[in-house]
């Protein structure tokens, strides 16, 4: 994080980074005032704008168009750092080969970007000695999402923008722990420490620890609710999630979690998936448990319990370490430092982090011993892979596209005070105060063109559903462009995202639906 305020160049791409991730942006403005200069791509003016050097007011989905015309810019200014990319990489040529045509005026007839606009921000960044690209689920959330994020590093290794202080690239997670839920193996294709399981290495390292066990790919969240609807998987077991109002497509999610024979909810307060729940395990709060967080940045950092668990709720491990026993398993952690110490047994990323180590400062992994300090950057020296791959990733329309029956795009979103699905946020008096509802906001010329009146009620309708939702006049949104906050059940945005998914690893396009609107 420190890194962010010695920047030179930030770029900033698909993240409202003021009301999503305001720690960070504070980082921004810090560099700011020392003379750093900031770009930003978003399809909204966001706050970040308003300071900002260079804006591309792009269209939902155009990401990658945009990314490869400034590797296009680069190579053909030869802005590129040709000694990084002979010792540190290989496939330049390919890659230089695949964005040949993908000139910033072919990226202007898909992105609406202005080509001298790309220029200006493939200059500046491959010409800055410290720059870096700052990116959440603006990126992630569409069809393209994997080449995007392949596109960004091309960009960052073109130009030896890597393994540098206030460099690189730089997701900011979307919730306090992704990244250590991730780092544990919340995640279909890896075990803990992102352990292929499919490796012979990996299932004796496990077995070892565990006993035999099945050590096949999992199913991410789509292909669970596919199974589910199919008749194949039986039962649900759902920790800390909302998808009732955070998966796309609300009736099939519902249609779905209304089939499956049994389905157990583990969270701190009933949510709306809970509502279709067999048996509800009451949770506790962050400030009822001890245990650890992972941050944005890789650090691990120790929370300690100031309360006792209110009523009949215990923290999630002892609520998972009751199941497992019931169901045969023999497991007996006394606490949460015991779990550690299994982590550190089975994770070379962990292997030096204990909580002892932890309990004042964190540590940012990999870290894989006691006497290491831990590794504040990537990629240093060299890849995790060794070189640094180059890859080719030509740009297809997959998904929504506007139409005569639904002539806008949604993008969805989070507003300042409230958080995800509001389970907690919503229950909070003062914050309900600045957003007590959910709005859609659109361009005043759109709403001049279809007689519409700020706060006026209208519906929005695409292949999926419809909701209801006031209207949020303005001028920082682009033309044919509208954004709904995912937060509210009375008029979920989920009712209208479809299942149009990345190819690669299934993630579902939420930044970009097919919609009309009617004044109701």
């Amino acid at each position: 994080m420190d890194d962010i305020s010695h920047a030179e160049m930030i770029l900033v791409i698909g993240s409202n980074t003021t009301e999503q991730h305001p720690l960070v942006s504070t980082r921004i403005f810090e560099a700011l005032s020392k003379g750093a200069e900031l770009y930003v791509v978003d399809p909204r003016k966001i706050r970040l704008t308003d300071f900002a050097h260079g804006y591309a007011p792009i269209e939902p989905g155009a990401n990658l168009p945009m990314i490869n015309a400034m590797l296009h810019v680069i190579i053909e200014e030869n802005l590129i750092d040709r000694s990084f990319i002979e010792s540190r990489t290989e496939n330049y040529e390919e890659m230089k080969e695949s964005v040949k045509d993908c000139t910033p005026e072919w990226a202007e007839s898909i992105s609406k970007v202005p080509a001298e606009t790309i220029r200006q921000f493939a200059r500046k960044y491959a010409t800055t000695d410290k720059a870096m690209i700052i990116f959440t689920m603006g990126v992630t959330q569409q069809t393209t999402a994997v080449k995007s994020i392949r596109a960004l590093a091309n960009l960052a290794m073109i130009t030896n923008h890597v393994g540098r202080p206030s460099t690189g690239i730089n997701p900011l997670r979307g919730q306090n722990n992704v990244q250590g839920a991730g780092d544990m193996g919340a995640l279909p294709d890896f075990l803990p420490g992102y352990q292929r399981p499919e490796l012979p290495e990996t299932k004796e390292r496990f077995t070892k620890i565990w006993g035999d066990f099945s050590c096949l790919r999992g199913n991410n969240m789509m292909q669970m609710f596919d199974l589910i609807d199919e008749g194949t998987m039986k039962a649900a077991y759902i920790i800390g999630e909302n998808p009732v109002l955070s998966d796309p497509d609300q009736k099939h999610t519902i249609h779905c979690l209304e089939k499956v024979p049994f389905l157990v909810v583990q969270d701190i307060f009933l949510t709306e998936t809970a509502e279709f729940a067999d048996v509800v395990l009451p949770a506790a709060s962050f400030l009822e448990r001890d245990g650890t967080y992972t941050n944005t940045d890789r650090r691990v950092q120790m929370i300690n319990k100031v309360i006792e668990p209110i009523g009949n709720s215990k923290p999630d491990w002892e609520i998972i370490l009751e199941v497992m026993k019931r169901i045969g398993m023999e497991v007996n952690y006394q606490n949460t430092s015991e779990i550690m110490d299994e982590i550190n047994e089975a994770t070379d990323i962990y292997g030096g982090i204990t909580h002892d180590r932890i309990s004042e400062v964190g540590i940012q992994w990999p870290c894989p011993n006691k006497e290491h300090p831990g590794t504040p950057i990537l990629h240093v020296d060299e890849f995790t892979r060794g070189k640094g791959l180059f890859t080719v990733n030509d740009f297809e329309f997959l998904g929504d596209q506007r139409s005569e029956e639904f002539p806008f795009i949604l993008t969805t979103g989070r507003v300042t005070h409230q958080y995800h699905t509001g389970t907690m946020t919503r229950k909070v008096w003062t914050l309900a105060l600045e957003y007590p509802k959910g709005f859609v906001e659109i361009h005043s010329k759109d709403a001049e063109e279809l007689g519409i009146k700020d706060h006026q009620p209208i519906r929005i309708t695409s292949a999926r559903g419809s909701i209801v939702a006031p209207a949020m006049i303005t001028n920082r949104i682009n033309e044919k462009t509208l954004f709904v906050p995912f937060h509210f059940a009375e008029s979920p945005a989920n009712r209208l995202t479809g299942q149009n998914l990345d190819p690669i690893i299934n993630i579902p396009a939420l930044k970009v639906s097919a919609v009309r609107i009617e004044v109701e």
